[in-house]
């Protein structure tokens, strides 16, 4: 059942927690101009970290991971040799994410579209850019080994005609305003997701769509922070409402506002960090200690030089350890000896 069809009457509530996301979001957007004028520097180091955690994160939250020390060799090199799938699956949602930041004005939400980014992400496979053949409900694998049904999804003989559907109520719910925007984009998404039209790579499509929508509706945050390293850094909670929202989909019963408001409380956290990095500059730096420094920021109080270099995707150990080694005795200290040393914070990392 597409969710979008049912605000179509008009006959809908929209939750208190969502309108207040809906109102913050609204008042970000309409100084969105004034915060990305601050520092053009800053801003360049921005979009630079933000591209490489976008196609890490999203990447990782499908269990496709490249080791870190290929990273840049993967992410940044014009034609780089792949060693395997996985990094050709990263390399391929870079790709995907430079064309929407370059040309979404130019790209519609279309079937065609979709079956675009789905090729860009999943490289030479048979069945890149092609809906599912199969059926592919979605399993999860329980801790002890057996597994369950967590969604039936659309039956593959279906996929076309709910795609074609989707597509046409996204059209027309913009042009006539069945909801607001950003809940529209929200409802989008979740039906995408319980269609799941593709074998594999569903999700991955599926936070692109997300990041062109927010582009097209004037939400342009995600050129700066990254959406999926949020949505990653929040996964327990996508996936818990994910499954909330897609409970008794099929017959057109389900709740959609817990995944509604998870999806725009991703977008203010994204807005929020925004201003924190913009707003906060007093002084020019290098763009790698600045990732350094956001990344340290981020981190759990307790860390160790390991997490901290997994969250600088693209960031060299040198670089990262001569960072931390320069805020050591300001804003952190280290407990203990040996590479398996734990750092700890003393203060904020912010600059001032």
């Amino acid at each position: 059942m597409n969710t979008l069809r049912r605000f179509s009457a008009g006959q809908y509530s929209i939750p208190g927690g969502t309108s207040w996301y809906l109102a913050d979001l609204g008042e970000f957007r309409g100084k969105q101009e004034l915060y990305t004028r601050q520092s053009p520097q800053r801003l360049k180091a921005l979009r630079e970290h933000a591209l490489i955690e976008s196609a890490v994160s999203s990447n990782r939250l499908e269990g496709v991971e490249v080791d870190p020390k290929r990273l840049r060799d993967v992410l940044a090199k014009p034609k780089p040799l792949f060693r395997d799938r996985d990094e050709e699956e990263v390399r391929g949602y870079r790709e995907a994410l430079s064309l929407i930041h370059d040309d979404y004005g130019a790209i519609e939400i279309s079937e065609e579209t979709v079956r675009r980014l789905h090729r860009l992400t999943r490289g030479e496979i048979w069945d890149a850019g092609k809906y599912k053949e199969n059926e592919s409900d979605i399993i999860e694998r329980l801790p002890d080994g057996r597994q369950r049904v967590r969604f039936c999804t659309v039956r593959a003989s279906e996929t076309s005609r709910y795609m074609a559907a989707l597509v046409t109520d996204w059209q027309r719910c913009l042009k006539e305003r069945w909801v607001h925007p950003l809940v529209a984009l929200a409802c989008f998404n979740l039906d995408f997701l319980c269609i799941h039209p593709f074998r594999d790579g569903n999700g991955r499509v599926s936070r692109l769509l997300l990041l062109l929508q927010c582009y097209h509706l004037g939400y342009e945050v995600g050129r700066y922070i990254s959406l999926e390293r949020l949505i990653e850094q929040n996964k327990e909670r996508y996936y818990e409402t994910l499954e909330q929202s897609s409970q008794r989909w099929h017959e057109g019963a389900h709740d959609p506002w817990p995944y509604v408001s998870f999806l725009l409380f991703i977008l203010k956290s994204a807005y929020a960090e925004l201003v924190d990095r913009v707003g906060d500059i007093k002084a020019p730096r290098g763009s790698k200690t600045e990732m350094v420094l956001a990344a340290l920021e981020r981190l759990p109080r307790e860390f160790t030089v390991v997490q901290l270099e997994k969250a600088c995707p693209g960031v060299s150990r040198e670089m990262v350890r001569r960072v931390l080694g320069s805020q050591k005795g300001k804003r952190v200290k280290c407990i203990g000896r040996g590479p398996g040393a734990r750092w700890t914070k003393t203060g904020s990392s912010k600059k001032g």
